[in-house]
């Protein structure tokens, strides 16, 4: 018993010398969103609907990596193959995943604050607002992540999401179109579980993109359709650069952002209602949460 209070001293002292210090860490996250997208039965080419999916496949897995201190962290898609990610060319397609899902997101934990820098339609943004509470929570089922003893936590959030409509097939009974006087294409507000696992190992409240708030590193989190997960840790980063706030892009608030984002995603079902695309009524495909 004595021998395990000793151990159990000598770890918490060891953490605490490690973290007392203005240390500086990075975190590898794998996100996954996944999406119910059955394209058969619209006026798309088999070939154009392999490659279609494929690409989405490819926007929907990526890697992020979060750079974070005490009080500061950004969380940025990582880059692929020493490429910008702005550069890499070729079609990718909008895919909304809700704020901290794209782009660069820097949390100031102390002064409860976020930065969201995002690229939509060809326009950069700048989301600056006040960080999320999330209202987490407790629970005392645990699981290993890596080397780390995570513990659960849960929350629930509201969410708005935007989506986009193809013609559907014969027999398509989803949602109807905004022109059917129903409720707006692509609008939904509705509440999800937020799951996510922290570890008490790593005693900073960061986490990736809008995550925060528990008393430990958030090593993974899990939504409706989009999953999270660490899979690498460097404690004591040598990464000399100051986490800031990024600085390109016209700056709003997320309210500010939300109408943009509804005015653009009206003005598109209008071009589509003039060229006749939707006058069969609309599939939606909601992505992200």
């Amino acid at each position: 018993m004595r021998k395990t209070m000793m151990t159990g001293l000598l770890v918490a002292g060891m953490l605490g010398s490690a973290f007392a210090q203005d240390f500086r860490g990075k975190a590898v996250y794998e996100s996954k969103t996944y999406v119910d997208m059955d394209l058969q039965g619209t006026d798309i080419p088999e070939q154009d609907r392999k490659r279609m999916l494929e690409r989405m496949k490819q926007d929907l897995e990526k890697t992020f990596i979060l750079d974070f201190t005490r009080t500061t962290s950004l969380y940025q898609e990582e880059e692929q193959l020493g490429q910008p990610i702005a550069e890499r060319g070729g079609m990718r397609m909008a895919v909304f995943t809700g704020p901290g899902g794209e782009g660069i997101y820097y949390k100031d934990v102390k002064n409860l604050t976020y930065c969201n820098q995002v690229e939509v339609f060809g326009k950069i943004f700048r989301i600056k607002d006040s960080l999320p509470d999330l209202q987490w929570k407790l629970d005392n089922e645990t699981r290993k992540i890596g080397e780390y003893t995570c513990y659960k936590a849960t929350a629930i959030r509201k969410v708005s999401r935007p989506g986009f409509s193809v013609k559907p097939g014969k027999g398509n009974k989803r949602e109807k179109t905004a022109d059917s006087g129903k409720e707006p294409v692509g609008a939904e507000d509705k509440k999800i579980v937020i799951t996510a696992w922290y570890t008490p190992e790593i005693p900073v409240n960061q986490g990736p993109g809008e995550y925060w708030g528990l008393p430990g590193l958030i090593l993974g989190v899990d939504t409706e359709r989009t999953s999270i997960l660490c899979s690498k840790i460097i404690l004591n980063s040598q990464d000399k650069e100051e986490i800031e706030a990024p600085k390109k892009g016209k700056e709003v608030s997320r309210a500010e952002f939300d109408e943009i984002m509804h005015k653009k995603m009206e003005e598109m079902r209008e071009m589509h209602r003039r060229e006749g695309r939707n006058r069969d009524g609309g599939r939606v495909f909601r992505i992200g949460g």
